[in-house]
């Protein structure tokens, strides 16, 4: 699909200010879209919105088709009656510049199961319609996930595999006494999905108003502990007992020399063509509601796939195993129509993985900070090689920041080495005619000024700063997805910034 010259910011929106320790759907969002468009921005790119599990990571979700509660805003549930204004003013002391995921849990949950008793004992007629409606539309995804998080925090949180046996194993004995037992926690899962659908659908409106476009984010994976294996577990590579037999990653690359072990499970994808791609039709369908145009995660991986045996510590010991290829896509829009896909093509890519993305017209992505190292792609990444159908990017949410990047040095375990940084850093000077003053704005510059259909850069990026500010280091289980922007960082003068060059090179 043909996009239109234009470029956007990388903002997830976890990462927006707020008082209440994470961003959210209200205020702060809105004000964000204004200065997006002050800026000239035309897309705004968001990571995968479902509700995160363990590591906080967007990217192992506890369902492939749920929002995230903890983005809700509770502001509006206090002018609707649902909740009290102390039930806000009661908020602890939240940091400012990361997310503390476990207090914003603590705090946040507890008002929003607060605020469904209230809807549900008082709702008037047509916010009961509303609701009901909702509910009904969403029911072949949301009735397995809201029983899934019930019954997930009557054991404790421990994952699907070891609840008790009847539940697990899905028995309709079981899985109606679990019902019976946990209605109240059960609406209360729907009911947070009712909110997060209804502002979700409101920002994006605002956001067309404005002139702007979402860029969501598809994963190829699905977490093993999510509502959608555990509801058709015949879809996946599981064990006897329902854990991975085998497990998803990549090979040893440029983030890490023992490659990435990710933990999703396999797709089994020879059901799947069985079954017609239905889950896939669903899932593009459900994404594609939320968001105008999205960018698939580990393209490659349809392909063919890294497969690790269970078990492993790292994910050296895989093979590459052939995936549906083409045939997905073929189905998919034979059913949907053409879709406003970007490709995620980094890494390992064959011949074959671009027969497929230039098939379907999918542009696939270049990232600058790759164009001047040991990066196979490397080539392929320097704006004079560039196609116009192309998607630009300073760096993504798994690179460093680019000051980051640029002040970086050889780390333990990592695959660059203190020569390989001097080289890069040379080379990088000389194409970008730099001595690293400002190289955020050199390589923003650079980006918005190739041919490339899209260019897009990271929040950190514009703002200049430091590794400090990095949302994710692939490979490192804890401790990201955390980075928050600060309220008076977005100023007048950054967007009028932006806006000149956005005017200059034609976004």
């Amino acid at each position: 699909m043909k996009f239109r010259r234009s470029c956007g910011i990388i903002l997830h929106p976890t990462s927006l200010p707020g008082r209440f320790g994470i961003g959210e759907m209200g205020a702060e969002a809105y004000r964000f879209i204004d200065w997006l468009a002050a800026a000239g921005q035309k897309i705004w790119q968001v990571l995968p919105l479902g509700p995160t599990g363990y590591g906080d990571s967007p990217y192992q979700c506890f369902s492939a088709f749920a929002g995230n509660p903890l983005l809700i805003d509770l502001e509006p549930l206090v002018e609707e009656g649902l909740l009290e204004g102390g039930d806000l003013d009661s908020a602890p002391s939240f940091p400012e510049d990361e997310v503390d995921y476990g207090r914003v849990i603590e705090f946040k949950i507890p008002l929003l199961n607060k605020a469904s008793r209230a809807f549900h004992a008082r709702a008037s007629g047509s916010e009961r319609e509303d609701y009901d409606d909702f509910t009904a539309r969403h029911a072949d995804w949301l009735d397995d996930f809201a029983l899934f998080m019930a019954v997930k925090g009557a054991h404790k949180g421990a994952v699907w595999t070891r609840w008790e046996r009847g539940i697990a194993q899905r028995e309709p004995a079981a899985m109606e006494a679990w019902r019976r037992r946990l209605r109240e926690e059960v609406e209360a899962q729907k009911f947070q999905q009712y909110l997060f659908f209804k502002q979700w659908e409101a920002l994006r409106n605002y956001c067309h108003e404005r002139g702007i476009v979402i860029m969501g984010d598809l994963p190829i994976y699905v977490a093993h502990d999510s509502s959608d294996v555990w509801a058709d577990p015949e879809l996946f590579l599981l064990d006897e007992n329902g854990d991975p037999a085998y497990v998803a990653g990549v090979p040893p690359d440029y983030f890490s020399a023992t490659g990435q072990l990710w933990g999703n499970p396999i797709y089994r994808w020879d059901v799947m063509a069985r079954r017609g791609y239905g889950w896939w039709m669903e899932r593009f369908q459900a994404t594609l509601g939320m968001v105008d145009m999205v960018r698939v995660d580990h393209f490659r991986g349809f392909e063919a796939y890294w497969q690790v045996p269970a078990g492993e510590s790292t994910a050296m010991n895989g093979e590459w195993v052939k995936g549906p290829g083409a045939q997905l896509f073929e189905v998919v829009e034979a059913a949907l129509g053409r879709l406003p896909i970007v490709a995620e093509n980094l890494g390992v890519i064959t011949p074959e993985v671009e027969a497929i993305r230039k098939r379907f017209g999918y542009p696939g992505m270049s990232i600058l900070q790759f164009a001047f190292g040991n990066d196979p792609q490397g080539p392929d990444f320097r704006p004079h090689n560039y196609p116009r159908e192309r998607v630009a990017y300073t760096g993504t949410h798994d690179n460093d920041t680019t000051v980051g990047w640029w002040n970086s040095t050889a780390a333990t375990g990592s695959v660059r080495t203190a020569e390989d940084i001097r080289k890069e850093r040379e080379f990088a000077s000389k194409y970008l005619a730099t001595d690293g003053t400002e190289i955020n704005w050199v390589l923003i510059r650079t980006v918005l000024a190739s041919v490339a259909d899209i260019a897009l850069y990271p929040m950190q990026d514009v703002l200049g700063l430091g590794t400090e500010a990095r949302m994710n280091l692939p490979g490192r289980p804890t401790g990201n997805w955390r980075w928050r922007c600060r309220r008076d960082a977005m100023t007048p003068a950054l967007a009028a910034r932006l806006k000149e060059l956005v005017t200059l090179y034609d976004r």
